[in-house]
């Protein structure tokens, strides 16, 4: 996101939605640069050939007529979703997000005692299903006390994307076509309004880019399942620093499966946490055009495995953490991470706010040619924000600022073991660790950390060309998987 202070934005009225999307519903084409591999850059790409389009879309879904160049049948989801509502794999099918789509009714934050009269959605989207926007007022919104249950597979991936990617009109600097993935739930937060407490139904806040509330007294709510999900091309402002991002999760609790997930392209960030406690692995970010990874608003919770690329046209930071200045602070926890910045934007890692974050066995590195923080892995802004690394790898023009910064980050980083401020990248392909990240000695007390953590004996997100937990469900990683 553009900024994550504790006075940023966050309203947005429904009559400002509604006019939005009146601009740009789910069935309009916008103009657009199109799509490819990241790194590097390919041809356009073209739609996939299929057999036609389906005759019809199936029970519960809008027929809105075909999509790229008549080949696949455009069914629209319903506005909101009430009940069961399962989105099947149908030959010559696209499942079209028209306007804000939202899953179930805002049933408020206490889990033991859902808001009166307020209705229950779960939405579950089969392995392969592609789903599209139009416009950045497309967007889906699963409410508090509804689920999504989104689990693809390997070889099978549920893709979020664009009409322009469905029709073969994207490129590697296309992001912002339409709007993005916000999950809600009921997991504690620290942006409590007046003097309301943490972890009660009453600390609740409104999220960003739309009318929506998050929060509450459910620290191992479920929000259901995103497993082997891609979102792309996603993004979009609706005023200056309120921004819905690739995927938004707000006071989402640990009881949420997290795993297998990719953004690439987004406008915006590519993952933000609004405080909740959901953790996450095998976690993919490419060419994001804000922050790769955000957190704010409380966020307590755990992530490993993971690759972050920036592209070269675009990306500010591959981390901010920030709190809100107020308990509980963002307490983020990464493990087994691989960062690949760019020349210039923000610092790699940026912690502010009073955040509380931790780093572990992972490898930051990004070439020559930036300037002051964008030349930098390592910016921790002001004395109230800490940070903790161990088996760490800096492979940056300069590790940190110079001065009173650079005094905190060193000293932090320093504080740490097994850490490397100034070493030299060997990684091959782009992510793949080489014989200088492996050399690092992992660091084995992760359980301390997270019960969530599993105890690796390598640093960084890939061991090696036989680890292939990123192969066949990503795009763009590779130049034989375009997006």
């Amino acid at each position: 996101m553009a900024t994550s202070t504790s006075t940023k934005s966050l309203l947005l009225t429904f009559g400002a939605v509604l006019a939005l999307s009146a601009c740009g519903n789910g069935a309009d084409r916008v103009a657009s640069p199109g799509e490819g591999a990241f790194p590097p850059p390919p041809p356009p790409s073209a739609p996939p050939p299929t057999a036609g389009p389906a005759a019809d879309c199936p029970t519960g879904f809008t027929n809105i007529g075909t999509i790229a160049n008549g080949s696949l049948r455009a069914c629209r989801l319903p506005e909101t979703i009430i009940g069961s509502l399962v989105v099947p794999n149908v030959a010559g099918t696209a499942y079209a997000i028209s306007g804000r789509v939202q899953v179930g009714e805002d049933q408020g934050g206490n889990a033991s005692a859902p808001t009166a009269g307020a209705r229950e959605g779960v939405l579950t989207i089969e392995p392969g299903v592609k789903l599209y926007g139009s416009a950045g007022a497309d967007f889906l919104v699963v409410n508090r006390g509804s689920e999504i249950y989104a689990e693809g597979s390997a070889t099978q991936p549920i893709v979020f994307t664009s009409r322009q990617s469905m029709e073969g009109q994207t490129n590697v600097d296309s992001i912002g076509q339409w709007g993005g993935v916000v999950i809600l739930g009921r997991a504690p937060i620290s942006a409590c309004p007046g003097e309301t407490v943490s972890g009660t139904p009453e600390c609740q806040a409104q999220v960003e880019g739309t009318n929506a509330f998050y929060g509450g007294n459910a620290p191992r709510d479920n929000s259901g399942v995103m497993k082997y999900v891609r979102v792309q091309h996603s993004g979009f402002e609706i005023a200056p620093n309120n921004e819905l991002n690739g995927i938004t999760l707000a006071g989402v609790g640990d009881g949420t499966t997290f795993e297998y997930v990719q953004v690439h392209n987004s406008s915006d960030d590519g993952i933000e946490w609004f405080g909740g406690t959901v953790n996450g692995r095998y976690l993919v970010l490419t060419g994001n055009d804000d922050d790769s990874l955000d957190t704010d608003t409380g966020w307590n919770g755990a992530l490993q495995f993971g690759i972050v690329m920036q592209r070269d046209g675009g990306g500010d930071r591959m981390n901010e953490w920030s709190a809100i200045r107020r308990e509980p602070y963002s307490r983020p926890k990464v493990a087994n991470f691989t960062f690949v910045g760019r020349a210039g934007g923000g610092a790699a890692i940026m912690l502010n706010q009073g955040t509380q974050a931790s780093f572990f066995n992972s490898v930051v590195t990004r070439p020559t040619g930036g300037e002051g923080d964008g030349a930098i892995c390592l910016h921790i802004q002001d004395d109230a924000t800490t940070g903790t690394f161990h088996s760490v790898h800096f492979s940056c023009p300069k590790p940190w600022r110079d001065g009173a910064d650079g005094e905190r980050a060193s000293a932090a980083f320093n504080a740490g073991t097994n850490n490397t401020a100034t070493g030299t990248s060997s990684l091959t392909g782009g992510f793949i660790n080489g014989a200088n990240e492996n050399a690092v000695t992992a660091y084995s007390a992760l359980l301390t950390a997270s019960p969530y953590f599993q105890v690796v004996d390598y640093v960084g997100g890939v061991r090696d060309a036989n680890d292939n937990w990123w192969r066949g469900w990503t795009c763009g990683l590779t130049a034989d998987a375009t997006c």
